[in-house]
């Protein structure tokens, strides 16, 4: 974490720092060679990475826009307009600009979490402390519903795959927790879960992958290996 400073970008919109892990050579293009490798260097496996692919598909002509009026079929998107990429259905955490609004992340959590009296937690003066949060796979689900808006499959699908891979990145204890997803919409969780990866043998140690469910569901005969508390996961592949 320490050269996290140094290897993030500057002056550059929560959004734009959202995606900016891809852009390996920073030339503000990401192409589908830096998506693939850069699902990867996350940790996620080949299949789910080539899956990834659909992202330029759907998400590149929006930011080409900025430059041109025709399509490119290499399928670059430019980060400087990524902006122009946003879809319906989503939660406004970024506004129209890329800029996150922090207050409404924070309104997020307070409306959506289902564990919050269990993390209502007091010092030994009775005065509450101030609690982490966390999402879990219903509390997930009743966000994408609630943003949901009519007439827009579109976006209703984009969201949906979005919090689907957040929440196969992040889950620890079968939640997804508010801090990490602070750092995942201002782009530094990218960043410091390839160097976890990269500095040690046992690498990032959250999230869910096909050897933890079917491991865990061959064994226990479930899939939430959480309430289990299997101390033997399969390796983490997403």
């Amino acid at each position: 974490m320490s050269n996290l400073t140094a290897i993030l970008p500057t002056n550059l919109t929560a959004l734009q720092l959202h995606v900016a892990f891809w852009d390996f050579n920073n030339d503000s293009i990401i192409t589908p060679y830096e998506i693939y490798h850069g699902f990867r260097a996350l940790g996620f496996s080949i299949l789910f990475s080539l899956g990834g692919l659909l992202i330029p598909v759907f998400f590149s002509y929006p930011t080409t826009l900025a430059h041109s009026w025709f399509p490119d079929p290499l399928f670059p998107i430019y980060t400087d307009a990524i902006h122009k990429a946003k879809h319906g259905s989503d939660t406004g955490i970024y506004d129209s600009d890329g800029h996150l609004r922090p207050l409404l992340f924070d309104e997020m959590f307070a409306k959506m979490d289902s564990s919050a009296a269990e993390h209502d937690q007091r010092d030994c003066n009775g005065t509450q402390k101030e609690k982490e949060g966390s999402l879990g796979v219903g509390d997930l689900l009743r966000l994408h519903k609630r943003t949901r808006v009519a007439a827009d499959p579109a976006g209703w699908s984009f969201a949906a795959m979005e919090w689907w891979t957040t929440w196969l990145l992040l889950q620890r204890d079968g939640r997804v927790w508010k801090e990490d997803l602070r750092a995942m919409y201002d782009g530094t969780l990218f960043w410091r879960i390839r160097e976890e990866r990269e500095r040690s043998r046992e690498g990032w140690t959250q999230g869910y992958g096909f050897g933890e469910w079917a491991g865990t569901l061959w064994r226990n005969g479930t899939w939430k290996t959480w309430e289990v508390g299997d101390e033997t996961q399969a390796k983490r592949e997403l």
